[in-house]
């Protein structure tokens, strides 16, 4: 979009938009309130189509566009509605008037769907491709939805449950579900009394998984008939809505990373932050990057799309930053329902009714659908069977808990003490809050909305009777923080951080923590520092070692040499590995297919025989696995499994890769690797971005897939437009990029098993010179816009893909100086 004028309802006055180089809109208004509207008007601009589904996926609104394969989608979503107190939850996100800047941000967006009704060149090309339109919002929309949240444990409760059910023992029930998620910090789960999960059904998790599912699309699902609908209800190991079988549950491999460095320890004599939140990877981004200009705010960093204001970044005189901080906050309640009426449940001494409330959702090409939902006192109803009602209890159904919405009440944050009193106002999802201000000081604050459990600890599922309630939340100020440390640093990675005194068992904040990984090898390099500077956050943000791959290189190093050829070169190959995942080295490629693909089932199957137990373990927890290798087996054990497994995957890389680092070439993988070849050459040599749409030229030099054997080769990040499956269009999905790293390197680069493709990592990252605030850094990836036409819907992807970033310019004089597009917006009619 060049330099244009537009009209936008409700200004108190005129608004100029600065897009810079980058993408990075700095807005500049004459109220905050007319902020937050340009804010809306902007997001519009660039992400209309991503705001759209984001909306009608989580108010169950997908079949009035896209037919009845979506219907069992939208029901389930409408469960997680919040379906309680407005003028409550409006308040509950602080003194700021939260309601008064949603609104001001809805009626921008609204402004923008207004525009493409007479601009038809305005609207983005999904909506002519499923020959749909945008819909205007309500304020309400964007507080009700929560289903978007990250909380946790339901997903685990069940599994553990199920594990413990099918065990001969407890002890035994327990050392298995060790495998499948490590209990921290060390704690004796309580087994509810009455608790029996052996005939739970199979589809217990489906509405829950289905109303967290991202929106998807295909020709069957979007070809289903009526009679079809319903089949549309599972959710595969990947998240996927399908009609197929469903997978295991599990919970996602969402993560962070944050640290803030204090002047002590600085080559700047300035405090330093880094952010880099690790979601799903999307295209387009999950986040989108801001600036907000007005008389009292100045703030600039990324949020939500879908909501005003910012939730990483600074405001000018401090900066702050998020990561997961894994509470409990959510349990399942089983209730059982009285034989002679089934919408009773027992509670106390007698029964409580389940409330059924039918609600009518919209279907394209044939008449509305009626539904009925079912809700307890605990919260929805996801299932109903055998005499039991499944419910869900959660931090949702509370006041305040939009998801991020509980930033607007510290963007104007001075002090650490002031910042950690907005933090009272955070329920969801909950967070690590580092800060860090232009005095010196630093901080970390956990927040979030903790249950309070008097009768059990949250790890598995509870009778509904009443004896296993929720008694309120803990108060905010019990939550751990740290001010002004004398290391005079704080870091964060989603790993258990609570601290030695804190009363972990009887406050039952959460006992499940992301692995220690990223955690120790942030915390390692730090401590090793004296005078952090920029480049270094910048590096470690990219970091690659992983420390599981190099603890599995060194048992195989310790291993007898191998009498079989393939072991051999495995052994050989892996002799001088230093555990880092580069994307060009043959070893991080072996070590990564040996693990994931051969080793990890191999343990799986050798410390659980019972195959049906065996299912509910997967991926398994890598911390676990690999201290019960490294001691849980003698040695003799230990050495035939690994001989057997390097064996496998040697040749499992020589099928994948072709010639190996060695020279050797087996004759039945001359084809396979030949083939591979060809396909990676099609893949390198296909456009990764559309013709036109004035993109930079640059943006051709995407890194080629690597040939030969490399991490890089087999380790790529493809950014699919969500349309892709439906109608593949030339240039809208980026990439694909070779990447190093893994789930377990600080560049946290999760992946699908079966084609080692990227899910999960930091598609955002930023790095902060705290009081320097133009030598600020950030990326967002594949770029700022949604739209398939804009020259900044992938321009990011390639420095993103070296590790990069661009910067995040603040300063009045530097912002004018980057600046390509103005965009003024006038008061009066649109």
């Amino acid at each position: 979009m060049s330099d244009a004028t537009y009209r936008l309802p409700g200004l108190d006055g005129p608004v100029e938009i600065r897009v810079d180089r980058w993408g990075l809109a700095h807005i500049r208004a004459g109220t905050v309130l007319d902020a937050f509207r340009a804010q809306g008007f902007n997001a519009a601009r660039d992400r209309l189509w991503q705001l759209d589904l984001w909306r009608k996926r989580g108010l169950g609104l997908l079949a009035a566009d896209f037919g009845p394969g979506y219907l069992a989608q939208d029901r389930a979503a409408r469960l997680f509605l919040y379906r309680g107190d407005m003028a409550a939850e409006w308040a509950a996100y602080g003194p700021q008037d939260t309601q008064a800047i949603v609104t001001a941000f809805v009626d921008g967006v609204n402004a923008y769907v207004g525009l493409t009704e007479s601009r038809p060149d305005a609207l983005p090309p999904e909506f002519a491709l499923t020959d749909t339109r945008p819909a205007r919002w309500q304020a309400d929309d964007v507080v009700r939805i929560r289903s978007h949240g990250l909380i946790r444990n339901v997903l685990s409760e069940v599994a553990r449950a199920r594990v413990l059910a099918r065990a001969p023992s407890r002890e035994e029930g327990l050392a298995a579900d060790d495998l499948r998620k490590r209990i921290s910090p060390p704690h004796d789960p309580v087994v509810p009394d009455g608790l029996g999960a052996a005939d739970w059904p199979d589809d217990l998790l489906d509405d829950f998984r289905l109303a967290t599912a991202a929106v998807g699309f295909s020709p069957e699902r979007s070809a289903a008939s009526r009679d079809e609908a319903w089949a549309w209800s599972k959710v595969d190991a990947h998240g996927a809505v399908t009609r197929g079988k469903r997978a295991e549950a599990r919970e996602p491999a969402e993560g962070s990373n944050n640290w803030v460095v204090g002047p002590s320890r600085t080559a700047t004599g300035r405090p330093i932050l880094a952010s880099d939140p690790h979601r799903v990877y999307l295209q387009p981004s999950l986040r989108y990057a801001v600036h907000l200009t007005a008389p009292g705010l100045d703030v600039i960093g990324a949020g939500e799309p879908a909501l005003p204001g910012i939730s990483i970044g600074h405001n000018g005189h401090a900066a702050f930053s998020l990561t997961i901080a894994p509470m409990d906050q959510e349990d399942l309640f089983v209730c059982e329902t009285d034989p002679a009426d089934p919408d009773r449940y027992r509670y106390g001494d007698g029964w409580d009714r389940i409330v059924r409330v039918p609600e009518t959702i919209p279907v394209r090409g044939g008449p509305d659908a009626t539904v009925m939902l079912a809700f307890t006192r605990h919260g929805p109803v996801i299932r109903e069977d055998a005499g039991r009602a499944f419910a869900l209890r959660t931090v949702w159904s509370e006041p305040g808990a939009a998801a991020y919405l509980g930033s607007l009440a510290y963007l104007g944050a001075t002090t650490p003490d002031r910042f950690g009193e907005a933090l009272r106002h955070w329920s969801a999802p909950s967070v690590n809050q580092l800060y860090a201000d232009v005095t010196g000081r630093i901080a970390w604050f956990m927040a979030g909305r903790a249950p309070v459990r008097p009768a059990h600890d949250g790890l598995l599922p509870v009778p509904g009777d009443g004896r296993y309630d929720w008694a309120g939340f803990h108060d905010p100020a019990t939550l751990p923080r740290s001010i002004d440390p004398e290391s005079g640093w704080l870091a964060t990675a989603n790993a258990m951080n609570l601290p030695p005194d804190f009363p972990a068992d009887d406050r039952k904040v959460g006992f499940e923590w992301a692995e220690p990984w990223r955690d120790r090898r942030i915390r390692a390099v730090l401590g090793g520092q004296t005078r952090h500077s920029l480049a270094d956050s910048r590096a470690l943000q990219g970091d690659e070692v992983s420390e599981p791959a190099l603890r599995l290189a060194e048992l195989v190093r310790a291993m007898p040499a191998g009498a079989d050829p393939d072991v051999a070169s495995a052994q050989a190959l892996l002799a001088a590995f230093d555990g880092g995942l580069h994307p060009d080295s043959p070893a991080a490629a072996f070590i990564e297919v040996f693990w994931v693909r051969h080793l990890r089932p191999a343990l799986l199957a050798a410390f659980v025989p019972d195959v049906p137990t065996r299912r509910l373990l997967p991926p398994g927890d890598t911390q676990s696995l690999i201290e019960r290798l490294e001691s849980g087996l003698d040695s003799a054990a230990c050495d035939g499994l690994l001989t057997e497994t390097l064996g496998a995957a040697f040749r499992d890389c020589l099928d994948r890769m072709g010639a190996d680092p060695m020279g050797r070439l087996r004759p039945d993988a001359e084809a396979a690797g030949e083939q591979q070849r060809h396909e990676a050459e099609a893949d390198a040599s296909a456009p990764p971005f559309a013709e036109g749409g004035g993109r930079d030229a640059d943006m051709a030099a995407l890194p080629e897939s690597p040939a030969g054997w490399s991490w890089g080769r087999l380790h790529q990040a493809l950014f699919a437009h969500p349309l892709t499956a439906l109608r593949p269009h030339p240039g809208w999905d980026v990439g694909p990029l070779p990447v190093g790293g893994s789930a377990a390197s600080v560049m946290h680069a999760e992946y699908r098993t079966d084609t080692f493709r990227l899910t999960h990592g930091a598609s955002f990252r930023m790095v902060v010179d705290v009081g320097n605030w133009d030598k600020s850094v950030f990326i967002n990836v594949p770029g700022q816009s949604g739209d398939p036409g804009s020259r900044h819907y992938a321009d990011l992807a390639p420095v993103w893909g070296r590790q990069d970033h661009v910067p995040m310019l603040y300063g009045r004089a530097a912002v004018d100086a980057a600046t390509e597009t103005i965009i003024t917006l006038s008061p009066g009619p649109g």
